[in-house]
């Protein structure tokens, strides 16, 4: 075969540091805008991003140049410095460190992209803990507590 045919497509979680409900709802949609516009500029296609105050969800659509903790590694660092740069928190903003990232197959992309546009419902009752424990388990990810929530 003469060239490289790909379809990776990540479903990528990550929390605000100690879990901290910051992300309130405008700040949220700037914040949305804001990294499909980094996932963007990495050439990636951003599918579907959003979350809560405490977390943010992202579906994106890589190419096979690129490294995935590279491009979280900038969405996070840039994100973070965007946030801080608004001066709309009284604290200093960051993420937490790490997140998790999950593959999705084309026929799923619908679910998820439902998943992450419902999840102010979804979190009716539901803790971002409960929900990254169960998505952990789910792609049969090996984990200590101790240390994802350390």
């Amino acid at each position: 075969m003469g060239s490289t045919l790909t379809n990776l497509i990540y479903h990528v979680v990550f929390s605000t540091k100690g879990r901290e409900p910051v992300l309130v709802s405008g700040m949220r949609d700037e914040l949305c805008r804001y990294i499909g516009g980094i996932v963007r500029a990495e050439n990636g296609i951003l599918i579907e991003v959003g979350g809560m105050a405490d977390h943010l969800h992202i579906l994106m659509k890589l190419r096979p140049i690129h490294k995935l903790s590279d491009i979280m590694q900038k969405i996070k660092g840039s994100s973070s410095k965007w946030i801080n740069e608004q001066n709309r928190l009284k604290l200093n903003f960051r993420w937490q460190d790490g997140y998790g990232a999950f593959t999705v197959s084309e026929s799923q992309v619908p679910v998820v992209a439902n998943y992450i546009q419902n999840q102010e419902k979804h979190h009716q009752g539901f803790s971002y803990q409960s929900e990254f424990e169960l998505l952990l388990e789910r792609h049969n990810v090996e984990f200590d507590a101790k240390y994802v929530w350390s």
